[in-house]
């Protein structure tokens, strides 16, 4: 992918990059890629290296566009803070859901500064319970209230504390919980040419979809630099369904490197603490993981001179609808970290779903 970076806005067709308030410059997408052929996108897994796969899910917007505009009426409805759980329970949802799902509570996250509501959900089969304390998180993405960007995540169990890994029959029924809030999901799960691909670059055709998240990324928002690491997940397999974001995404060692020889480029302040850690590889790792990297995310996350160097080194994508970014997850060490901001003045839907290679 071609992307032309500019401090200023240089022609109309530039958008710009803001994140919570922060402008970082404009771009401009001059040439998209090739789709890549099989053993590229092997290779590249492989080498723990973003795969994009332009336009795969092309075929599947139209089939899907109804599911789409209502999942933006969901979001604006909760933007607009109505209850999450009773409008679960008004149509469409409702009829979808009562086939497999009750819904059996809901809370206000008062201990989360970032969630906004949970909805509860046991699975039933005939009159059996076959799966309990299934959940839907609406959560935001920021504390900035100026970024309205949010997110549905599916899961079970206690947050944060639960190896959902250990649980894949209560992981599969948190995954058909998706399906009947957000039906769209079938793009990413019921493509034959994604499914294609993923079989071949895993080696395995028993490729599922668990702990599914749908974002929607709005103007001035998106997540900071960050790693999806899960156990048991093998990556993330991320795709656009409607507006269009900016990504950078590049495994963590090549970050490292790339922190690096910034650094070495540019004058000591403010930057003298995270020279002296980059000074220490392991330590830099380490630092990196913690949930508190001040020193660092004031370089990846907020500087724009940083985002030049990361657009000119070719680490940048621009996702339009239909498009696909693969990201290998498996651990700390080499994982692929990203970053997301939303493009345009109108926020845009993405399904972002765990890989898991098998049953373990």
């Amino acid at each position: 992918m071609t992307i032309s970076y500019h401090l200023s806005q240089s022609s109309g067709r530039d958008r710009i990059l803001c994140r919570r308030g922060v402008v970082y410059g404009w771009v401009r997408e001059t040439a998209r890629p090739a789709m890549p052929d099989p053993e590229t996108v092997k290779c590249a897994w492989n080498r723990h290296e973003p795969v994009f796969l332009p336009g795969l899910l092309a075929d599947a917007l139209d089939r899907h566009q109804a599911h789409v505009t209502q999942a933006h009426r969901l979001y604006r409805q909760t933007l607009d803070g109505e209850t999450v759980a009773d409008l679960l329970e008004a149509e469409p949802y409702a009829g979808r859901l009562q086939q497999e799902f009750d819904l059996s509570g809901s809370s206000f996250e008062d201990n989360d500064d970032q969630g906004i509501e949970k909805v509860y959900f046991d699975a039933w089969k005939d009159d059996d319970i076959v799966a309990d304390d299934l959940w839907c998180k609406a959560s935001w993405l920021s504390f900035d209230d100026e970024d309205g960007s949010l997110r549905f995540r599916f899961s079970f169990g206690m947050e944060g504390y639960e190896d959902v890994a250990a649980d894949p029959e209560r992981q599969t029924w948190a995954a058909r919980l998706t399906d009947a809030i957000f039906p769209e999901s079938a793009a990413i799960t019921e493509h034959a040419g994604l499914r294609k691909v993923l079989e071949a670059m895993l080696g395995s055709t028993d490729v599922g979809f668990m702990e599914r998240i749908v974002y929607f990324n709005a103007p001035n928002g998106g997540a900071q630099m960050h790693h999806d690491v899960e156990r048991g997940h093998d990556g993330v397999v991320f795709a656009q369904m409607s507006g269009s974001t900016f990504w950078f995404a590049l495994g963590k060692p090549v970050l490292m490197d790339e922190i690096d020889a910034y650094l070495a480029q540019s004058p000591a302040e403010p930057w003298t603490e995270l020279r002296a850690l980059c000074a220490d590889r392991a330590e830099l790792s380490r630092y990196l993981d913690e949930q508190d990297h001040e020193l660092a995310e004031a370089l990846i996350d907020r500087h724009p001179d940083f985002f030049r160097y990361l657009v000119e080194r070719g680490y940048a994508y621009i996702l339009h609808p239909g498009d696909v970014l693969l990201m290998r997850q498996n651990d700390l060490d080499s994982c692929v970290w990203h970053s997301v901001i939303c493009l345009g003045d109108e926020a845009g839907e993405g399904l972002s779903f765990a890989l898991k290679v098998g049953k373990g």
